[in-house]
């Protein structure tokens, strides 16, 4: 399940920083991280620690959008809290999709909007409650952004 805690928050991790450091190259490999690398990159996997962007050519991870590396993170390493603020509006179907694959937990400091998504399941952790849709989402998100 996606865990969303809105607001200042200790010990969570910025994500481009905490990946150009600390990601591993078979992670790139991963079906769902090539998807996210073609939605949101316009980039293509091509094996190694080589990526092949539409606009930059060829590239190394660390050229990866920023958005895109916190998603890798998010994915990768569930264990960990990230600071999903650098992830933009492109970025909000995959949040969801990797909630439906594991259970995260993700910092906020704005409303992000989860619009393409009929239905969904995060947890609110500031008010600990479940939303199911875009209304209830911003019913309570609204309060802490």
């Amino acid at each position: 399940m996606l865990n969303i805690y809105f607001g200042e928050r200790e010990k969570v991790m910025h994500g481009p920083t905490w990946f150009r450091f600390n990601y591993r190259s078979e992670w790139l490999a991963d079906s769902l991280v090539q998807e996210m690398m073609e939605s949101i990159d316009k980039s293509s996997y091509k094996g190694g620690e080589l990526i092949e962007s539409e606009v930059l050519g060829p590239i190394p991870p660390e050229r990866l959008s920023g958005g895109l590396q916190t998603l890798i993170s998010i994915y990768e390493r569930p264990d960990l809290m990230f600071n999903a603020t650098s992830c933009g509006e492109n970025c909000a179907k995959w949040l969801i999709e990797i909630g439906k694959r594991k259970d995260v937990t993700v910092n906020l400091r704005y409303l992000m909007p989860f619009d393409d998504a009929e239905t969904f399941e995060i947890n609110i952790l500031n008010d600990n409650c479940i939303v199911h849709n875009m209304s209830e989402y911003l019913e309570l998100a609204i309060k802490y952004v």
